[in-house]
């Protein structure tokens, strides 16, 4: 773990499925693990099929673990949008900003990817506020995932 947790030390990698070398792939799912399965309890296929088609933004701590992840899905796989989904920051890089920056980062690289796309999400109800602030918009009543509440959000993109 970095003693210094600023975020200019983080080196951010947008990669494909076949770009992430196997360590880089291996600490990824970890770090979902531990999050999602252990942290929230949620028994579910983690590894779903998705992650060979979708980019996975990663931002990286000089040790090569994972300090935030999210992966973009294109159009058609979770949503008829493309969306941003397995959103995470790694306990220890919890209220440092990460989870700010890998959203506006996570916008920026789905735009990059799909120019002028919408972009849904399935988000924890709580975090309505959080996604909010990025200019997403509830667009759902509150559902249960893995008994967490959730809503979808929709972020339009500007013409």
């Amino acid at each position: 773990m970095s003693t210094d947790k600023g975020l200019n030390n983080l080196q951010w990698q947008c990669a494909s499925f076949d770009e992430l070398s196997n360590l880089q792939l291996h600490a990824i799912y970890q770090a979902r693990s531990a999050v999602f399965v252990i942290e929230q309890n949620c028994v579910y296929q983690d590894v779903d099929g998705k992650d060979p088609i979708s980019h996975h933004l990663t931002a990286w701590t000089a040790e090569g673990e994972v300090a935030a992840y999210l992966r973009i899905v294109p159009a058609g796989i979770s949503f008829d949008e493309a969306s941003l989904g397995r959103v995470i920051s790694s306990k220890n890089w919890r209220g440092t900003g990460v989870g700010k920056a890998l959203i506006a980062n996570g916008i920026k690289a789905l735009h990059a990817l799909y120019p002028a796309a919408n972009i849904r999400i399935g988000a924890q109800a709580y975090l309505e506020k959080f996604y909010g602030s990025f200019g997403f918009e509830r667009v759902s009543d509150i559902y249960l995932e893995d008994d967490i509440p959730h809503i979808e959000m929709l972020l339009v993109a500007k013409t």
